[in-house]
């Protein structure tokens, strides 16, 4: 009780952040994710910042930035990696836009499993977050085993906030987080914690099919050989620029045949010329073209 309480006092006694504060921030975040933070997003910045604050026992932004800026090797990578963590938004839970994993289980798995040869299928959840979106994938794909049977399965499931990957790779999750779960799938591919009512953790078959690890877009090597990518909700968080390049990329890394899932909210109008627009029931599903 204490220590919450003295932690309260120094987060209450922490200095405003100012404006010129907050564009150096901004700057050293684009430069470092691609994240982009338009000038309304100061408090919110400033709200998030605060945990390092804290953690490093700063009173001051300004301090806090002049201490990223002396960091050099090891220190300076963890300390941006912590930095990067509690200022990305991780907001999701499982089947979230379910229409994409009705495409995904009705027709991109079995078209895919017609045409490709070596029975590898290779999937990427590209922000996943505290892993729902992976486990859900890892779902889908055990309910198409009809079509996949003697097959090379991997989901690869990265994130540049390394607690949400802690999270995910422990897969106990309840409340908000499964409530668009089927019962069906919830009684087949979760087991309750029995010391915690309406807790459940993901069976090991799930865990199984999926890999996490850190990544950062724009510092970080791509897995390749990729036969379906899911990056949603993302590019809205990157200006033009890092949207371009990141979708660049994706198509130097899918297979053809292959498949890009994106947000509602998300075009790639504009952005790239690689990839197809292709309505796959309702859902926003954009195909490589061959390539030159």
């Amino acid at each position: 009780m204490k220590r919450r309480g003295k932690a309260l006092v120094m987060e209450l006694n922490i200095k405003r952040l100012t404006e010129e504060e907050f564009k150096k921030f901004a700057k050293l975040i684009h430069d470092e994710s691609g994240i982009f933070l338009k000038d309304s997003k100061i408090t919110l910045l400033s709200n998030r910042l605060r945990k390092r604050l804290q953690a490093l026992n700063f009173m001051e932004f300004a301090a806090y930035y002049d201490y990223l800026q002396r960091l050099s090797g090891d220190e300076k990578k963890r300390e941006y990696e912590m930095l990067l963590d509690v200022v990305s938004t991780n907001e999701t839970y499982f089947f979230r836009n379910e229409r994409h994993f009705d495409a995904l289980i009705q027709t991109s798995i079995p078209e895919l499993a017609k045409v490709k040869t070596n029975k590898k299928l290779r999937i990427w959840s590209a922000a996943c977050s505290t892993g729902e979106e992976p486990y859900t994938l890892a779902i889908c794909v055990l309910e198409c085993m009809k079509y996949l049977q003697g097959w090379q399965i991997e989901i690869i499931a990265t994130d540049i906030a390394l607690s949400v990957l802690e999270f995910a790779r422990i897969g106990e999750y309840s409340g908000r987080r499964i409530e668009k779960v089927p019962p069906e799938y919830l009684n087949k591919y979760f087991i309750p914690k029995k010391s915690e009512p309406g807790v459940y953790t993901v069976k090991d078959e799930l865990k199984k099919l999926v890999k996490f690890s850190y990544l950062n877009f724009f510092k970080n090597p791509f897995p390749s050989d990729l036969d379906i990518i899911f990056c949603r909700n993302v590019m809205i968080y990157f200006d033009k620029e890092h949207q371009q390049k990141l979708v660049g990329d994706f198509f130097k890394v899918i297979n053809n045949p292959g498949f890009l899932f994106i947000g509602h909210s998300e075009t790639l109008h504009s952005i790239s010329e690689d990839f197809v627009y292709r309505k796959i029931l309702e859902a926003p599903v954009y195909v490589p073209k061959p390539r030159r």
